[in-house]
């Protein structure tokens, strides 16, 4: 029998994940209660690209048509080798698009969609722990008893019993002006040298409340490289950058301090059992993977749909594992991509470059790999939700 009582849900964490599993669970008519670790919740990042399967959550959400005003529509991801301009990746949306947008435009266009419902928002409270039905905080403080716990914390969740592994290269980002320049407004564009360097920009759309048109510059780092870079100097860096990808001079103008660029480390991990007794991670709490293939975002937003969705059709104590099995061949498929795809593109390896630009991509420019290519990146390589995944397939 369907979910008739409503539920006393405690999410933890108000990001991506958090935001939508909210609004969804208080849509059904669950007294549901946010709580966030700052003072006053806020995004943290850069630039990000929400596909097709996303924005459907988005559209599920109510928070399509925002999202979409302040995003801007990009049609192909494109990336070239420095020194001989060859294409070593290529993928066009065909007819859809990917939304590129500001982690700042994404959150307030879920944030009003939260405040459009019933929703208790509770800020400046980390979340420490766990018992029972109980939440437990920072100072020793004790919340509950609730029949649903989701965790939506992130990389540093405190509930989660994730293991994960570290990867050798991050990123540092910052956001910029879009300026005067020829490269194309419609493409997620990428520079590399072999797998050890990468610098791409991607343009994002507006920020809340502003008109000009943003940018996410993006350059690939070891893990530990951070403090070299910042011992390197800007100068040096600029010219290392320039010399790569010369017509990248006017983003490069706007970085005049290195506190612009912010380090982003990434781990690749799994939960086998994404819930437990009253309680679901959802999100980075639950999988965590390099963002190569640019799906962090949407799979947590994936995942918050399919636990409403399960919600919405289960009783509780079936609904997780409903959940669980609705989300687990396409995080099977996406992490294992993402896996395989990360050292091609991020690693000291010289082989696997070579491999990447003489075999894999004159391979993936061709059919059926080309078609297989355009749905891993669109999020459609198999259906999002498994057997919850609603009947309508449009792509929006």
């Amino acid at each position: 029998m369907p979910q008739t009582t409503p539920l006393t849900i405690a999410i933890a964490g108000a990001g991506i994940g958090g935001l939508a599993a909210a609004s969804l669970l208080a849509d059904q008519g669950h007294h549901v209660t946010l709580f966030d670790q700052f003072d006053t919740p806020r995004s943290v990042g850069s630039g990000l690209v929400i596909q097709p399967v996303g924005r459907r959550v988005l559209d599920a959400v109510g928070a399509g048509g925002t999202a979409r005003a302040l995003g801007h529509k990009i049609q192909r991801m494109l990336g070239r080798e420095t020194q001989s301009g060859r294409r070593v990746l290529d993928v066009s949306y065909g007819s859809s698009y990917g939304l590129a947008i500001h982690r700042a435009a994404l959150f307030h266009t879920l944030m009003e969609a939260v405040q459009a419902c019933t929703v208790t928002l509770v800020p400046a409270h980390k979340v420490t722990g766990r018992e029972g039905s109980y939440l437990t905080f920072e100072a020793g403080v004790r919340k509950g008893p609730f029949d649903l716990i989701v965790d939506a914390s992130g990389a540093n969740s405190a509930l989660s019993p994730i293991k994960t592994r570290p990867l050798p290269y991050g990123a540092i980002w910052t956001t910029v002006d879009w300026p005067d320049t020829s490269l194309p407004t419609t493409e997620l564009s990428q520079r590399y040298r072999r797998a050890n360097r990468m610098i791409g920009v991607m343009p994002i759309g507006t920020l809340p409340g502003e008109t000009s048109q943003k940018a996410a510059l993006f350059w690939s780092l070891p893990r530990d490289g951070y403090a070299d870079w910042q011992n390197g100097g800007l100068a040096q860096w600029r010219s290392e950058a320039l010399a790569l990808w010369p017509d990248l001079a006017a983003f490069m103008d706007q970085i005049t301090a290195p506190e612009q660029m912010v380090m982003a480390r990434y781990t690749h991990g799994t939960l086998r059992r994404p819930f437990g007794d009253g309680i679901a991670h959802i999100g980075d709490a639950a999988h965590r993977a390099s963002p190569q293939l640019g799906q962090g975002a949407n799979m947590a937003l994936l995942d918050a749909w399919a636990l409403a969705q399960a919600i919405r059709y289960f009783p509780l104590d079936t609904a997780l594992p409903a959940y669980a099995r609705a989300r687990r061949a396409h995080v099977f498929a996406y992490q294992s991509m993402s896996a395989a795809f990360t050292p091609q593109y991020q690693s000291d390896s010289r082989i696997l470059p070579f491999v990447r630009d003489r075999i894999l991509f004159p391979l993936s420019v061709l059919p059926p790999a080309k078609q297989l290519l355009t749905a891993l990146v669109k999020g459609s390589l198999l259906p999002p939700l498994g057997y919850l995944t609603p009947q309508d397939h449009s792509d929006v």
